[in-house]
């Protein structure tokens, strides 16, 4: 807005003398509230529709195996707690994840929407597929039908199988996490920095702190990431952050 005020000030001296930068100053005042304005808007807009998706195609994947068992519904309204969705937004939620249970969800179509909201924004698509990873694996059992779609939802939103690997790491290791540092959860903390098992100490390092930069709360709030979304971004903060001191301690 700062940057209108000026430009708008400048030109304003520059036609109408001492009144026109007055004038010009007010014009890009206004100019740069409603510009602000519009953004707000606009970024609304994209959340609304970030958190429809997420629970269509969470009902869609907890049908894949023909029911959603109580587990799948409990950690939808987990989720609705987690996010803090009241009144209207979690009857939104609900109904989201209602029609995607539906027979005539069109899944293509919602990861076509996923995809335009989240371009350029790959940490985004993957909160999105950690959420509906979580979701299927509630039950403690990947249906055959399930794993399939999840990657046909991983592939539709622009992830590689190499992002689909992290994200389940990092689900392995929330589960691992109170029963020690065993070598399969040594190996997801590879895993989830997203590095081989013989990289260098000086690869771990940059690959962590490379993690933590894209994953911040904050950075993802301003990429679009709602508000209500942000436990789950910090639980992916910390998930990163005790893959990486896993293998830490395992290298002594």
């Amino acid at each position: 807005m700062l940057f209108l005020i000026i430009v708008f000030a400048l030109i304003g001296l520059a036609v109408g003398g001492p009144i026109g930068l007055l004038v010009g100053g007010g014009l890009g005042w206004w100019l740069g509230r409603q510009l602000k304005r519009r953004l707000s808007v606009a970024r609304m807009r994209i959340q609304e529709g970030f958190l429809e998706s997420i629970f269509s195609v969470m009902g869609c994947l907890c049908q894949a195996d023909g029911k959603v068992t109580d587990g799948e519904l409990g950690v939808a309204e987990k989720l609705f707690d987690q996010m803090r969705l009241q009144g209207e937004q979690r009857t939104r939620a609900r109904a989201a994840f209602e029609r995607g249970r539906a027979d005539d969800f069109d899944l293509d179509a919602e990861l076509v929407s996923v995809n335009r909201l989240t371009r350029h924004q790959p940490v985004m698509r993957q909160v999105f597929l950690q959420v509906q990873l979580s979701a299927i694996a509630a039950d403690g059992v990947l249906h055959p039908a399930e794993q399939e779609m999840i990657l046909r939802v991983a592939r539709g939103v622009g992830c590689s199988e190499a992002e689909v690997q992290q994200i389940e790491a990092m689900l392995h290791g929330a589960a691992a996490n109170s029963q020690g540092a065993s070598e399969e959860a040594l190996h997801d903390a590879y895993r989830v920095l997203g590095v081989s098992e013989d990289a260098s100490d000086a690869e771990i390092k940059k690959a962590y702190r490379r993690l933590m930069s894209q994953n911040h709360p904050d950075k993802l709030a301003g990429k679009g990431l709602p508000e209500s979304m942000r436990e789950v971004a910090q639980a992916r903060t910390s998930e990163i952050s005790n893959a990486h001191e896993r293998i830490r301690a395992a290298r002594g």
